[in-house]
């Protein structure tokens, strides 16, 4: 058995199509989501079911282009939040008339930017085909929306899964599910550098290919390495080596993450730097301002800590951040951008560097 192993949970939304009064959809649902919770568990990924019935979309009704992501409708808000949410989906679909069901499609069709890069496997259920012909309808529309259908699937016959009016496939089906499942938790986890880079809130990075994004309690087991990796050298320069990012657990570190403003900058899902800040009263906060250590000499840095700096707030006149007193090459770039160390007594373990903070009209 494979279990993949990450930093992130996977939240899967199993969505059940079928409006119809007295649909088999429901039945399979529950059968499906039985089957799997125990490979979710170990695979760190989150059922989320959720039946469109439930949901009560009309058919679509916004005046502008999904793509706007303007939303006049409240069920329209609701649902683009539910699936922006969703790292990938497992939809459960009768096959009607060589098809997928109207309330499917019409889901699809009211949202956009939302689907992009997640991944999507099918439960079909029908007679003569299983409702694979329905798969395939729905194929054609998920890859015009950015979404990745999977290659495993679950196809199951009525006559062959319904047994004295429960659903009870046959064991086959409970592996077919189980392969869905990890299937599409490996693609998930592969493709989610780029759905984070194609949220609005992220901007492009200086590396070809490196985005910029805020981080969050999330991501506090990458945050923990980078600092590990990173902070080595100040330790090293410095006397005694008690530097805290050295020494912070995982727990400390999604502490201050939820804390602090901190920016990250990625690159096919590895976190290459990233810089904290935050307001005390007239001051500017910047720290752990860090670049993984094969990326340093390539300006990294001094684009992380001009970032954190255009973010000032407006209500703060000085700029201010602290390194080792013996971090020479750190003190020399804040030097280079317009940083004055604080006099401090000798001794001291730290030095406190400031600089006006700009002011624009």
């Amino acid at each position: 058995m494979f279990i993949y192993m990450s930093t992130k949970q996977v939240r899967v939304l199993v969505l059940v199509c079928s409006t119809r009064p007295g649909a088999l959809g429901p039945a399979v649902g529950e059968w499906l989501t039985k089957a799997i919770t125990p490979r979710a568990a170990e695979l760190g990924a989150e059922l989320v079911p959720l039946a469109l019935a439930d949901l009560d979309l009309p058919f679509l009704d916004e005046e502008e282009h999904p793509s706007s992501g303007v939303y006049r409708n409240e069920h329209t808000r609701r649902w683009s939040a539910i699936v922006d949410e969703a790292d990938g989906f497992i939809v459960v679909t009768p096959e009607y008339n060589y098809g997928m069901p109207a309330s499917l499609k019409n889901a699809l069709d009211y949202l956009s930017r939302e689907w992009a890069w997640k991944p999507v496997g099918f439960v079909s259920y029908g007679n003569t085909s299983a409702g694979t012909r329905a798969v395939q309808h729905a194929k054609e529309v998920v890859t015009t929306l950015r979404l990745v259908p999977l290659g495993a699937t679950v196809a199951l016959r009525i006559a062959d899964t319904v047994r004295d009016g429960e659903v009870r496939p046959a064991a086959a089906a409970d592996e077919a599910a189980l392969g869905v499942l990890d299937e599409l938790v490996r693609v998930a986890h592969a493709l989610r550098p780029m759905r984070e880079r194609a949220r609005p809130a992220s901007q492009a990075g200086p590396e070809p290919g490196s985005y910029l994004r805020r981080l969050t309690p999330d991501d506090a087991p990458e945050v923990t390495v980078l600092q590990r990796c990173c902070w080595v050298d100040e330790a090293l320069a410095n006397d005694p080596l008690t530097v805290p990012a050295l020494h912070e657990t995982v727990e400390q570190v999604r502490d201050w993450l939820a804390a602090w403003h901190a920016i990250g900058l990625w690159r096919d899902g590895r976190l290459l730097g990233m810089v904290r800040t935050r307001r005390d009263d007239a001051e500017w906060h910047v720290g752990r301002l860090g670049v993984a250590p094969d990326l340093r000499g390539r300006g990294l840095g001094r684009w992380l800590l001009r970032t954190a700096e255009a973010a000032a707030d407006p209500a703060c006149d000085r700029i201010v951040l602290s390194t080792g007193a013996g971090s020479r090459s750190n003190i020399a770039l804040y030097q280079s951008e317009g940083y004055r160390p604080a006099p401090l007594p000798a001794e001291a373990a730290t030095i406190r560097l400031t600089k006006n903070a700009l002011k624009t009209a």
